[in-house]
């Protein structure tokens, strides 16, 4: 099968590419032939939902380009009722930038990379450990092989780590997790396999390797943040596993490896992009491919390995390609497909934000209709009642937007 890459996600081109040519003619993020825009395009084609009722969605901000961000690929993280974001492309360089904005809609670019060592392309979801923020870039750094960065709320930007390739990591575009002061990511290659890495990293700036995949039943390409649980980490992997479809696995702070399930494709799901919520102790992620209609899958996990699919997307208005992770809200779970929704959008929809329960109950919120955004690739943020959430195209402009979703 023909693969190719598209920022984090790699999908099939029997899937994707069909689907991406009915629903905007461009390439998806990272993949061949895709430009960073520079300049704003003409507003996006408005179209009425056919298939779902108006919700309460609201665009908060549509991203125009230079010197605005275009793509906001990461999703959001909440300091102190400020939202703080970054976008893939755009910026004074055309390679992303750092944002906050109010949850009035005003935002402001706080950093535009690509200036010399800086890393260019954040295409992760930032965090904060107190009062400064975190993330990781794809590329940029003094090999250009990604980096690890913090930065102030007033903009202050530090590089505290450039991956090298060989046996240290390259490539990272999940997100950190901070664990008592020490954070901990995924490189999608480098390692002693070139497969990608586990690593752990202070607050200062030291990084070590705990662990390289191998690309066999270990699991290879880790695309995605790691989860803790009572110390010990969770994770998935793109491919590999024993149908090279992708695993769950675990590891220890010590760097110990176990996978607890690899994705068999058919009514199994395939190709995990993001990583896992723990709702007590059970967790629960997204495949982008495989279920009943290979157009992705919810599961939950034990900690043993049992795993169940709790729901198959592709039925009629219900989403299609879920690359974002979920987000718990008292027990509930809140994700996005990337397309899917009301047939009013394109071919194949724009995609939507869905809710589901533990128990595999699943409602469609909001079916995006290009105005109001397309194409999520991040998870959404619970603050005070309401749901928000980027999406990488769409909008005014049509480079992406921030929405506001009230439960």
């Amino acid at each position: 099968m023909e693969i190719f890459d598209r920022g984090r996600n790699a999908f099939s081109m029997s899937v994707a590419v069909a689907m991406l040519a009915g629903c905007s003619g461009s390439p998806p993020l990272g993949a061949p032939g895709s430009t960073p825009q520079t300049s704003a395009m003409a507003p996006a084609r408005a179209l009425a939902h056919r298939m779902l009722p108006a919700s309460s969605h609201k665009v908060l901000h549509s991203f125009y380009g230079h010197p605005d961000g275009e793509a906001a690929t990461g999703g959001l993280d909440n300091l102190n009722g400020t939202l703080y974001g970054t976008t893939f492309y755009g910026g004074t360089h055309a390679v992303g930038i750092v944002y906050s904005i109010s949850t009035d809609g005003v935002e402001t670019v706080l950093h535009s990379f690509g200036a010399g060592s800086d890393g260019i392309f954040p295409y992760a979801r930032l965090i904060h450990v107190q009062n400064t923020l975190y993330g990781t870039t794809r590329d940029g750094g003094t090999s250009d092989k990604g980096t690890v960065y913090s930065i102030s709320t007033d903009g202050v930007e530090t590089v505290l780590h450039s991956f090298g390739g060989g046996p240290d990591g390259a490539k990272p575009f999940g997100s950190l997790t901070d664990v008592d002061g020490t954070l901990y990511g995924t490189t999608s290659e480098g390692g002693t396999s070139d497969k990608g890495t586990v690593y752990s990293i202070t607050l200062d700036g030291t990084e070590k390797v705990l662990y390289s995949f191998g690309g066999g039943s270990d699991g290879a390409q880790p695309s995605s943040n790691v989860t803790d649980v009572d110390g010990v980490l969770f994770g998935t992997t793109r491919y590999g596993g024993t149908s090279d479809k992708g695993t769950v696995y675990s590891i220890t702070k010590g760097g110990t490896e176990n996978v607890l399930h690899s994705f068999g494709g058919g009514s199994d799901g395939a190709y995990p992009s993001d990583g896992l919520t723990d709702v007590g102790g059970t967790l629960y992620g997204t495949t982008d491919e495989g279920g009943t209609s290979d157009k992705g899958t919810v599961y939950s996990i034990e900690s043993a390995g049992t795993e169940k699919v709790l729901h198959s997307f592709g039925s009629g208005s219900d989403g299609s390609g879920p690359f974002a992770g979920l987000t718990d809200v008292n027990g509930t779970l809140y994700g996005t497909t990337f397309l899917g929704g009301g047939i009013g959008c394109f071919r194949y929809g724009c995609g939507t934000v869905y809710s589901i329960s533990t128990d595999g109950t699943e409602k469609v919120l909001h079916s995006f209709d290009g105005s109001d955004g397309a194409k999520s690739e991040a998870r959404v943020l619970h603050h005070n009642g309401k749901l928000y959430g980027t999406t990488a195209e769409g909008g005014a402009y049509n480079l992406g937007t921030v929405y506001e979703l009230p439960l």
